[in-house]
């Protein structure tokens, strides 16, 4: 059987992530129902740094000592040096806030509605990278765009002039989300994936816990209540979300053409939308299904075309 190509199984890891983050919307609701918005984040992501730690420290050659050993040390050192250190920082900082933003908004929302806004980032990463960038946009990056704020409209606001908070915390945060994303495709170029992904999980597990320990008192009090009742969510999300998905989104952007990784990681929107169909009882009224299907076709769009003219 033929080995898949290095751009294959980036994708492939991708779709992976996708279903991974789209069915934690899932658990992430309940959550926010339950939890502390930065205890809960502090704790997962802190969780999902030390997941990473025993395979960055395992990651050694038998032959350490022989001369391929020794290049191998070399070319998986410490890559993060003190130059890159306040990118990482910079990551970490907008995992933070789109993830606060994600989980505050899913109080006041559906896990679906949820999936598709933040799938949105999808459509502001060609605008930002405009306005940062001074990249052209191409007419059907307009045209996408245009589409997905009607998305929202009907999806959110179901055709009147509102956006509920819930939605708006969670546009908010796909903002951040595209950022990121921007920033991620671009650092793990030229850094160890693991120890990248490691570095921005504890600083933003760190700052959520921060401000969850002055802001969010009253849970700080019930902290054995709160855990007995949600660590299963937390374990998950910290494992699995955090751990393995955001990991895989690395490894995946190493290899993966931005416009692919970026499609792919968009179907979280449907796999949100399935999981609280089925496991939440979640349904969508006949103008929220046409903003979602506006949603997917702003997505689709953006990604048929490159986002500079050249």
């Amino acid at each position: 059987m033929p080995a898949l190509s290095p751009r294959l199984r980036a994708d492939l890891s991708l779709f992976l992530v996708a279903i991974i983050w789209g069915t934690a919307f899932v658990v992430q609701r309940i959550a926010a129902q339950n939890m502390g918005i930065f205890l809960f984040n502090g704790s997962r992501f802190l969780l999902g740094a030390l997941v990473l730690l025993p395979f960055i420290a395992r990651r050694r050659p038998a032959n350490e000592g022989s001369t391929a050993g020794r290049q191998w040390i070399a070319d998986h050192r410490f890559t993060i040096n003190r130059h890159d250190l306040p990118l990482v920082g910079l990551a970490g900082c907008l995992l933070f806030g789109g993830s606060a933003l994600q989980q505050a908004g899913l109080r006041y929302t559906t896990a679906g509605n949820a999936g598709f806004i933040t799938g949105l980032y999808v459509v502001f990463v060609p605008l930002i990278l405009m306005i940062g960038m001074r990249q052209r946009l191409r007419p059907l990056s307009w045209i996408a765009a245009l589409l997905a704020a009607i998305g929202i409209f009907l999806l959110s606001a179901q055709g009147q002039f509102h956006l509920a908070l819930g939605d708006a915390l969670e546009l908010a945060g796909s903002v951040l989300w595209a950022l990121h994303v921007i920033l991620v495709s671009r650092l793990v170029q030229r850094m160890d994936v693991l120890q990248f992904a490691a570095g921005q999980f504890f600083i933003c597990g760190v700052l959520n816990l921060l401000i969850g320990l002055v802001v969010e008192r009253a849970f700080v009090r019930e902290l054995g209540g709160w855990l007995a009742g949600g660590w299963v969510g937390i374990v998950y999300t910290g494992v699995i979300s955090v751990g393995v998905g955001y990991t895989l989104q690395a490894m995946g952007q190493k290899h993966s053409p931005p416009t692919d990784a970026t499609l792919i990681l968009s179907m979280e929107a449907v796999f949100a939308a399935l999981g609280g169909w089925l496991w939440l009882g979640e349904a969508l009224s006949t103008l929220q299904l046409l903003g979602c299907a506006l949603i997917l076709a702003a997505i689709l769009l953006s990604q048929l075309s490159p986002h500079s003219t050249g």
